[in-house]
């Protein structure tokens, strides 16, 4: 039995709920978020998820699941890095920059590119 540690992900993204998606509804849209961290957990990393909403308590949602325990990547939903959230997207950044600096950050640009992104660094 291997006791070896599996690279840890943090996966940030908007909570569906939060986010109008033309043809979509949230638990569509949970559904393929689910399969995707699914598909990074079938490639052997251990994945936590962290959705957050527009502003109000986003920051604080981060800074809490960071401050559980250390992360080896970060990767950050296309919603968040979207230019109309370019302030969130910052806040943010700076939250995981200060509350995980050790963490690798890597971008998707769709839900279905999160294992991709993530091994371009670990």
């Amino acid at each position: 039995m291997s006791t070896a540690k599996l690279p840890s992900v943090l996966a940030l993204g908007l909570e569906p709920a939060v986010v109008d998606l033309p043809g979509l509804t949230p638990d569509l849209v949970r559904a393929f978020i689910t399969a995707e961290l699914d598909r990074l957990r079938a490639r052997g990393y251990e994945v936590v998820p962290c959705l957050v909403d527009l502003g109000e308590t986003a920051e604080a949602v981060l800074e809490q699941v960071l401050a559980e325990r250390p992360f080896d990547c970060v990767v950050i939903g296309a919603g968040l890095h979207a230019p109309e959230r370019l302030l969130l997207f910052e806040k943010l950044l700076n939250v995981v920059h200060r509350a995980a600096p050790g963490a690798k950050i890597c971008f998707n640009t769709s839900p279905g590119d999160s294992a991709e992104a993530v091994q371009r660094w670990i």
